[in-house]
């Protein structure tokens, strides 16, 4: 695989298209922040995190560059019209070659500059959520081609057996993550202090949202239980 690609949904830049990455620029993602100028006093008083406890973000742009040699110009409008086809107004996830651990999602936009000159110049932009998110949930399975030994978390928290007590430690990313518990029978939860009841089948606990740091999750009762989380950092 041509490692200075991008995976597009299915389609992966060079494998399938053929295009060179000469360029990738990732913005950061603007601070939603709320500063209160108050008369007669120093300063200004933050409420950036007056009303959620966090502070929140807005989305950030990836744009990416490519060239492509062709010769054939009829080649070159069926390849153009491929491209703008599969990108252009879809919402798709982005895997950087370099960065396999985590994708980005957003909505996309395809240009293309029309100068037959033999080299076909593609830029594909898009506006994606400010986090990019762990490739694999703690319920999907994970392989090594795409783990990362600097920062990846192997996370397996599917079909857990819970025999009177057991203790999940979930380490967190810095987005904070309602994860949704799937228990074969009713069972309770200990977390922060506090007790939850937990159903049978899907349920989420909206209290209960994890961020970065480490998170011990006690469950009691008999049966199975599986944590869907999936973490995100920016």
């Amino acid at each position: 695989m041509f490692e200075h690609g991008i995976k597009i949904g299915e389609k992966h830049t060079y494998d399938d298209w053929g295009l060179i990455c000469t360029r990738i620029e990732i913005s950061d993602p603007e601070q939603k922040t709320y500063f209160v100028e108050i008369p007669g006093r120093d300063g200004v008083i933050d409420l950036s995190e007056a009303l959620v406890g966090d502070v929140k973000y807005g989305n950030r742009e990836i744009r990416m560059e490519f060239i492509r040699r062709q010769d054939n110009r009829t080649l070159w409008h069926i390849r153009s019209s491929d491209i703008s086809d599969y990108c252009h107004g879809q919402r798709r996830k982005l895997i950087l070659d370099s960065d396999r651990s985590y994708y980005y999602e957003g909505r996309l936009k395809a240009e293309t500059e029309k100068n037959f000159q033999g080299v076909d110049c593609f830029t594909i932009s898009a506006n994606v959520e400010p986090y990019k998110y762990e490739r694999y949930s703690s319920l999907e399975p994970w392989v090594w081609d795409t783990f990362c030994f600097e920062d990846g978390i192997i996370r397996d928290y599917k079909d857990l057996e819970v025999n009177g007590t057991m203790t999940l430690l979930i380490p967190g990313r810095r987005k904070k993550v309602v994860p949704v518990m799937d228990c074969s029978a009713a069972m309770t939860l200990g977390y922060g202090g506090r007790t939850y009841y937990l159903p049978v089948g899907r349920s989420k606990i909206v209290d209960l949202q994890l961020g970065a740091g480490e998170h011990y999750l006690t469950f009691q009762g008999t049966g199975r239980v599986s944590v869907e989380y999936r973490g995100a950092r920016l």
